[in-house]
């Protein structure tokens, strides 16, 4: 059975944390749109619109919960990138325009540490698919300040990339084949799996022990997809961001919390979390990058940009500075078609 819950910016006060700006609204509320409609420049926001809002809600909600409060567990030295100064991918109409632009918009989350989290006090996101994208950027010929990124969840990804909100997705953005339908990909950059995040009391201990449970998941994601299929004597829950079902696991009305491995090992990093993590994956989920359908020349310019990454060493450093240790994990090879 499936709850969807589309609790938006305005039931948020009664839960506790502040109306979001009507930027930020207008943001959300335009990628759930779906394609064939423009919801102009409005929700086109540099990264210092976007960060002033979220650092207004944040600082609102300093010690609530389900407010993330940490950029991840990884320690290595922040990466740098080598802005390419030869690029010419004119016959990508992605690309031409960005450059003609001088910005290149890259939709990424805004709530997921270690992954991309806008931290108390910070001015710009933070995380491993951050740097992924900051390094894409790179190669494509884009400083780091001629990026903007624009706060982005699961259900509006598809939306953005269609509808010219973006140029680009990287934001635990698993490929498959019901996707490659509307949007391509370049990578997988990462491949992880789904797991469950419960309290640290909790009697689950594995997977086995779901029946008659309340699992809690995001909208129009795999992972909510993948329990409704094979988990027929559990009740799924779905809200549009992750930290509406860590509040719900607090609370005590999910029993459990389901998404990819790596976002929830950010969560249950958080000081304090009270989570832990099961660590029995259930499925595998390689991340790409979001693009807009049929624009090859971008697709295999970044999978080249991602290989040489490889090579280089720059994906084991922007992994050991954001997600941790990157001794035992494997960099994917990109999938061309």
């Amino acid at each position: 059975m499936i709850h969807e819950h589309s609790r938006g910016p305005a039931d948020r006060v009664a839960s506790g944390t502040h109306q979001l700006s009507s930027d930020r609204q207008t943001s959300f509320l335009c990628g759930l749109m779906k394609a064939g409609g423009s919801c102009g420049d409005s929700v086109r926001m540099r990264t210092t619109v976007c960060s002033l809002a979220a650092l207004t809600v944040l600082l609102a909600g300093c010690g609530q919960e389900g407010t993330p409060d940490s950029e991840g567990p990884g320690s290595g030295e922040a990466p740098e990138y080598t802005v390419a100064d030869d690029v010419d991918l004119s016959d990508s109409d992605v690309w031409s325009g960005a450059a003609e632009r001088g910005l290149l918009r890259i939709g990424v989350k805004f709530d997921q540490p270690g992954l991309a989290n806008m931290a108390p006090g910070e001015t710009r996101p933070a995380g491993f698919d951050v740097e992924i994208a900051k390094l894409t950027a790179a190669g494509l010929g884009f400083d780091e300040s001629e990026i903007e990124f624009v706060e982005t969840f699961t259900p509006n990804r598809e939306p953005f990339l269609q509808q010219g909100t973006v140029d680009m997705v990287v934001a635990s953005y698993t490929i498959n084949e019901e996707r490659k339908e509307v949007v391509d990909f370049a990578g997988p950059y990462y491949s992880t799996g789904q797991d469950f995040l419960v309290m640290e009391d909790s009697a689950i201990q594995s997977a086995d022990d779901l029946a008659d449970t309340v699992v809690c998941s995001v909208d129009a994601s795999t992972s909510a997809m993948r329990i409704e299929e094979d988990f027929p004597d559990t009740e799924l829950i779905t809200y549009d961001t992750y930290p509406k079902c860590l509040d719900d696991v607090r609370a005590g009305t999910a029993d459990a919390m389901t998404t990819d491995d790596s976002i929830l090992r950010g969560y249950a990093a958080t000081e304090d979390s009270g989570f832990r993590v099961l660590g029995e994956q259930i499925s595998e989920e390689p991340y790409g990058i979001g693009l807009p359908k049929d624009d090859e020349s971008l697709r295999n310019a970044i999978n080249d940009i991602l290989e040489a990454s490889a090579e280089d060493g720059t994906w084991v450093e922007a992994f050991d500075h954001t997600l941790g240790d990157s001794s035992d994990v494997e960099q994917p090879e990109p999938e061309r078609y």
